[in-house]
């Protein structure tokens, strides 16, 4: 969003809050970045008040492109004043021995994330999605799904910044609740983008849909989003319940649909309840004499050390696809895939 021609008056410019509202990061984000990089005000009067100019502001909206894309704050800035014909600073600010700003300087909206060792991509839509850069975290999940694939993206990008964010969430009391909705809401808008319309059922001899849902209580839907779209990709039919599904609702669907395969998502061990697993793998249907049953799989953290014979338990999303892809293939299947994994 431009700035009109009065605000930047000669010998006046933008104060550091204007330029914080216009580009969506805190004051303190903006000083830390002068102090530790030189992206600073070319403004500054009696020392204290600082104005930020056009070509100020500019560069800084370079670097906040840099940045979300998941470049190094240093690199970032280099590149940045290298653009504007600024001048490079001799010395590294990320150099050891070089200052840092106290942790009571530090912005508390641009805390980083504990993301590890993960795909830069990662890093660029963890620091959109803290500066609840809403355009930016679009960007970046849409680019992370054309270059990797829907598969991978979901578990090498989507799925490391969701459980930052998670653990940011948890170690700050309430705080980043707001960027852990953001980025929840924009994850499942990029999957429900990527989902192909539902498949028709074939004839009647080939294997019913798979069914996702949450066991009762369950609330976490974005690993079935995840599947509901990688399946769609291979054109395999599916019917999404989403959050929450009553044992009763579930019981009764599984009855009216004969589905191939149903597939329970639980996040919590609290949350998994077996018995109702194994009620919907008893399930019969069809003629005496040629009965099918659905294959139950356990998909979810809350599973981990339930023994469930039977069931199926693929670790990762990949494996997921694959496994249920394969009861398609000449009507006929490949087992019960991988076991012991913990969902994805």
């Amino acid at each position: 969003m431009g700035a009109s021609a009065s605000e930047y008056a000669p010998g006046t410019g933008l104060t550091t809050g204007a330029v914080a509202r216009r580009l969506g990061v805190s004051p303190t984000t903006l000083r830390s970045w002068d102090r530790r990089y030189g992206i600073g005000p070319a403004l500054r009067s009696d020392g204290r008040h600082r104005r930020w100019t056009r070509q100020d502001v500019a560069t800084l909206e370079t670097m906040c492109r840099l940045t979300s894309a998941g470049v190094p704050p240093a690199e970032a800035a280099r590149a940045a004043k290298e653009r504007s014909g600024a001048a490079t600073p001799d010395a590294d600010a990320d150099a050891p021995g070089a200052p840092r700003p106290s942790g009571r300087a530090r912005s508390r909206a641009a805390g980083p994330l504990p993301l590890g060792d993960v795909r830069q991509e990662c890093r660029g839509l963890a620091r959109a999605a803290v500066r609840l850069d809403a355009p930016a975290v679009e960007e970046q999940l849409f680019a992370a799904v054309e270059e990797h694939g829907l598969t991978v993206a979901w578990q090498e990008v989507m799925v490391p910044t969701l459980h930052a964010v998670g653990r940011k969430w948890a170690s700050s009391g309430d705080r980043y609740v707001e960027v852990e909705h953001l980025l929840s809401w924009h994850v499942s808008g990029t999957l429900r983008r990527h989902t192909r319309p539902p498949v028709r059922q074939g004839d009647a001899a080939a294997p019913g849909p798979v069914v996702l849902a949450c066991v009762p209580g369950e609330q976490h839907t974005l690993p079935l989003e995840a599947l509901n779209a990688g399946l769609s990709e291979l054109g395999i039919p599916t019917r999404m319940f989403g959050a929450a599904v009553p044992a009763e609702a579930l019981t009764a669907a599984v009855d009216r649909l004969g589905p191939a395969a149903v597939v329970l998502w639980a996040q919590a061990r609290s949350s998994a309840p077996l018995p109702l697993a194994q009620r919907v793998a008893a399930a019969q249907w069809g003629v005496k004499g040629a009965r099918r049953q659905p294959l139950v799989v356990l998909a979810g953290p809350g599973w981990l050390g339930r023994s469930a014979d039977g069931m199926a338990r693929p670790s990762v999303l990949k494996d997921a696809v694959e496994m249920l892809a394969g009861l398609y293939r000449g009507h006929g299947g490949h087992g019960h895939g991988g076991s012991g994994g913990h969902g994805w």
